[in-house]
């Protein structure tokens, strides 16, 4: 491993960067916006707003790097992330900040398409697996970092959107430095989603509803806490531990998925984040209850999102992976934008605790419907299942493709040491 990450090092230091001011200015959004007086309902439409940049992003990049190349659209679209994390606490107006969250949101797209040709440029067919897994620990340990981080100053100032802006400009360094020409960015076109349903409804509907919880976690998570009273810190320890619990959970759950049927492990995951909800909302305010509501919550979010890849990889042929890959991506993005929005206006009416009730809802949903498609299809045997893709919901196309192309060379890998050991 240590031989592998020799080569790669630069780029996920820079990565790791990136999620810091990133993951910095997700809290800070919700942390300043509590200060500002700023709605639930606006606060979820400012979240909303980075998603729509971040599909927006993502459909456009390639494009954008096939005209001008790597470097210049990782360099611009970095300055003018840098400038708007200054200008949020400069123009404090719902308004313009989900402008501002929209733009932030289209050049973090772009910059997680720029890196993650260099990264996976820079790996083999027999590294891209562990390159993959060192990417998604970098980029957890960023976000997790960034709430560590928030402890140093007062959201009331600049201080905070300052140092955000500083860490993502000093990413620029490692990743530029290290980076090497990248092929042209090409990524399938998504599936069509009439056409991605009827291949796999449990994937189709299970991604999107995944979508609006994890927006709904990452985003509204910092205007939860501060709706009932917690301190900064706290905040900033609340929204480490979703993803926490991401960074240990996922393995398990990963090991879990590649030796059982992925559907009742869907179900299992789903009603674990339920019941992790419903613990949220009988604690009466108990803030360690509620941070091992958030750990497990948050936990089964992130390997929900790898599982429903895989299990939509499951019930396709090779050639199909890479477009619904797409579509499920694009599916995710459309929740990420909804789910917000549905749970800030739930919180305007019905109060914080919304925040749960909603999540705990969906949770409910997608472990109901797992259910029901075990009846409506057969289990497909695990002998015939793809590994497990090791992907977080904050990549780019280029990084889940990556992934999916590993799936099926270690498969056919696989079935090649089963026929020479049979022979």
């Amino acid at each position: 491993m240590i031989k592998v990450l020799s080569g790669v090092w630069p780029l996920l230091l820079g990565i790791v960067l990136i999620m810091l001011g990133n993951g910095m200015h997700f809290t800070l959004i919700g942390l300043r916006g509590a200060i500002e007086d700023f709605s639930s309902a606006q606060l979820s439409i400012i979240t909303s707003g980075y998603f729509l940049g971040f599909l927006s992003g993502a459909r456009f990049t390639p494009v954008l790097i096939r005209r001008v190349g790597h470097v210049r659209v990782f360099a611009a679209l970095g300055s003018f992330m840098s400038a708007g994390l200054l200008a949020f606490p400069l123009l404090t107006d719902p308004w313009v900040w989900t402008v501002l969250r929209i733009i932030v949101g289209f050049c973090m797209s772009g910059i997680y398409v720029a890196a993650e040709s260099w990264l996976n440029n820079a790996s083999t067919n027999d590294t891209r697996g562990k390159v993959l897994s060192a990417y998604m620990i970098a980029q957890t340990l960023g976000i997790i970092g960034a709430q560590y981080l928030l402890t140093f100053g007062d959201a009331a100032t600049n201080v905070l959107f300052i140092g955000a802006s500083i860490l993502v400009s000093l990413s620029f360094g490692p990743i530029l430095l290290s980076a090497t020409p990248a092929p042209i960015t090409e990524v399938a076109p998504p599936m069509p989603l009439r056409n991605l349903f009827k291949s796999s409804p449990l994937g189709t509907l299970g991604i999107f509803l995944l979508g609006s919880i994890y927006a709904t976690q990452s985003g509204m998570g910092a205007v939860f806490g501060a709706q009932i009273g917690m301190e900064a810190g706290q905040i900033a320890f609340f929204i480490a531990m979703l993803f926490a619990g991401a960074l240990l959970m996922q393995y398990p759950i990963g090991w879990l998925s590649d030796r059982m049927d992925r559907r009742t492990l869907i179900f299992g995951a789903a009603a674990l984040g339920a019941s992790a909800c419903i613990l949220s909302m009988l604690t009466d305010y108990n803030q360690w209850w509620l941070m091992a509501a958030a750990f497990f919550a948050g936990g089964v979010t992130t390997p929900l999102y790898a599982l429903f890849l895989a299990y939509t990889n499951d019930t396709l042929p090779a050639e199909d992976m890479a477009g619904a890959s797409g579509g499920l991506v694009f599916t995710f993005g459309l929740g990420a934008i909804i789910g917000p929005m549905v749970t800030g206006f739930a919180m305007e009416w019905l109060g914080p605790y919304a925040f749960w009730l909603v999540i705990g809802l969906t949770f409910v949903t997608i472990a109901g419907y797992a259910l029901y498609r075990m009846t409506q299809r057969a289990v497909v045997p695990v002998d015939d299942t793809d590994s497990y893709l090791n992907v977080l919901p904050t990549t780019s196309m280029v990084a889940v493709e990556a992934a999916g192309d590993w799936a099926i060379e270690n498969a056919e890998q696989e079935a090649e040491a089963e026929e020479t050991a049979a022979g």
